[in-house]
């Protein structure tokens, strides 16, 4: 069975900071309610549209998630962009507030006006991505870390996670593919075509086999929005892709009923996606609730 779970989104238009936090409260309260398996929020910095910090919104949200080892809660943090050590006391802090295993999604950054606010450098992103996940993981392994490229001397974590971290570590092109089987983590692939989506895992899977490397999973993103007919797909389909989406074409997206959803992610999961992070797109508050509602539906088809 393919997973479905939830990739919240953060960022916001017009809304104010108090209906932004709401939304995503109601969102994850659907998804609950739905079954889906996962949640996890995402990480950016120094935005010009509002946009939820990921570990205080991630404290919150775990009230709402269900308190079930197999239905695991997370966030992306881009750690180039942070102090090691100020991760694993984030995620230790959280993962003790559900009892099943935190995913810990990594990715390198874009931007180079982000880089420059965090004080950050971004064209030694990939080497800073390399160090900060192996002290985070000899944090967690209770050592005394050490780090010169960080400015690190002596960390310790007292509070460290009682349950095994998952590594979710971004990746398309072969340098990054190669980073995430040698530093043994699992693959997050970036929304796109079955095509696209089935060339990044073929070419992980063939590196991975030369690292000797068995990934726990292998998730993919997908934009998707459910309907309940193909009359209101369509119609979101064209208004939402009028104006352009994300520099997206419509076949990188998953757009229909939950027989036609269904169907994209069964796909998915032929090519060898474990599981599908599902980032709802951009409609009204109603269809993109009952688009969380249905994805319960189509969790349930893919069993």
């Amino acid at each position: 069975m393919v997973g479905v779970g939830l990739s919240l989104t953060s960022a916001f238009g017009s809304r104010t900071p108090e209906d932004a936090i709401e939304q995503m409260v109601a969102r994850t309260r659907a998804g609950a309610s739905a079954g889906l398996d996962f949640l996890t929020v995402g990480d950016h910095h120094n935005t010009r549209h509002l946009y939820v910090q990921n570990v205080p919104i991630m404290g919150r949200l775990v009230a709402e998630w269900p308190a079930d080892p197999d239905r695991p809660i997370g966030c992306l943090f881009l750690l180039p962009l942070w102090n090691p050590l100020l991760v694993a006391e984030q995620v230790s802090t959280l993962a003790a507030m559900h009892p099943g295993s935190f995913v810990l999604q990594t990715g390198i950054g874009w931007g180079e006006s982000q880089f420059a606010a965090m004080n950050a450098h971004f064209n030694r992103r990939g080497h800073d991505l390399e160090e900060s996940v192996e002290v985070i993981a000899a944090l967690f392994s209770g050592e005394s870390v050490d780090s010169q490229r960080y400015g690190i001397t002596g960390a310790r974590l007292a509070m460290k996670p009682t349950r095994p971290v998952q590594w979710w570590m971004g990746g398309g092109v072969d340098i990054a593919l190669d980073r995430v089987a040698r530093l043994g983590a699992s693959l997050y692939v970036a929304p796109g075509s079955p095509a696209t989506v089935g060339d990044v895992i073929d070419r992980f899977m063939s590196i991975c086999a030369r690292r000797s490397h068995e990934p726990q999973r292998v998730v993919v993103r997908q934009d998707v929005f459910v309907a309940d007919d193909e009359v209101t797909a369509r119609r979101q389909l064209d208004q939402i892709f009028a104006s352009g989406y994300r520099g997206m074409a419509p076949a990188e997206v998953a757009v229909g009923t939950v027989a036609q959803v269904t169907e994209h992610f069964a796909e998915l999961s032929n090519l060898g996606a474990s599981d599908i992070a599902v980032r709802q797109m951009s409609v009204s508050d109603d269809l993109a609730m009952r688009s969380v509602e249905l994805l319960g539906q189509v969790r349930a088809s893919l069993t």
